[in-house]
């Protein structure tokens, strides 16, 4: 009886190098990430105007849009909205990173995004002190520039004035899902393709500008809020280069988030 030959596995097709992002595909993904979020909005709208033309055809076309509009300024619809579309919107912008630099995802240095584990766990302690530190310090800076006003942030406002069945996964959300995405927008992405155009302090101070500037629509465009933010994208910058990992700057971040939200609960 013989033995069956068995044959050598061909050998694996060395897949070509990802071409690392330039600073304009980075800018465009984070755009990207801001208009999925209004178009969920405008799907969100679209889907309120057919129901109720359906439950009440007899209405005009001011009247449903008058409907439209005060469903969607209703706190509850925004918290929704939150709760729903932006996980569905960081799955996809994850799977379009990760489709399109397959080789940078797990790579520790910029270019690479960073989602390895840093090769210290040192790090993770390092990331929970900046992440309590930093609420404290950047809310007595922004106080200080504030002269008094009071200083709102719509994901607060949203989680203390939304039903309560709503709370827990809004606060949820904004703990874990949206430091994910924009850790990986800013500190992955965007700060890897800036360090291949410039120096990596340049880099940063750019990366901490437009992070802080993108979120101040969501602080209603209080200025005196810019500095702790900057501050803060500064601090995860510093902890993503110096880890080797993205991890410690979404723990920092979530972290970060958390202590908002209770120091909002806690005042309340």
């Amino acid at each position: 009886m013989t033995t069956p030959t068995l044959k050598p596995a061909p050998p694996a097709v060395p897949q070509p190098p990802s071409n690392p992002p330039g600073v304009l595909h980075a800018l465009g993904l984070v755009l990207l990430y801001f208009l999925l979020q209004v178009g969920a909005g405008v799907l969100m709208g679209l889907a309120v105007g057919v129901l109720e033309k359906i439950r009440h055809p007899q209405l005009s076309f001011a009247g449903v849009h008058k409907h439209v509009m005060n469903v969607l300024r209703h706190v509850d619809s925004s918290a929704m909205l939150m709760i729903v579309a932006l996980p569905l919107i960081a799955l996809l912008l994850f799977w379009l990173v990760r489709r399109q630099w397959p080789q940078l995802w797990l790579q520790a240095e910029p270019p690479g995004f960073g989602f390895n584990t840093p090769a210290n766990s040192r790090w993770y302690v390092t990331a929970l002190l900046v992440g309590v530190v930093m609420p404290p310090v950047g809310a007595l800076l922004t106080q200080l520039l504030a002269h008094g006003h009071e200083v709102t942030q719509n994901v607060q406002e949203l989680t203390q004035h939304a039903s309560d069945h709503l709370r827990l996964p809004l606060a949820i959300v904004a703990v874990t899902v949206g430091p994910m995405i924009e850790e990986l927008m800013f500190r992955g992405v965007l700060l890897s393709a800036l360090m291949r155009r410039m120096s990596t302090a340049l880099s940063v101070a750019l990366c901490a500008a437009l992070f802080s500037l993108v979120h101040l629509s969501g602080l209603d465009f209080q200025w005196y809020a810019l500095p702790n933010l900057m501050l803060f994208a500064v601090a995860l910058c510093w902890l993503r280069l110096k880890s080797g990992s993205l991890w410690p700057a979404i723990l920092a971040h979530g972290l970060y988030n958390l202590f908002a939200l209770v120091a909002l609960f806690a005042a309340a």
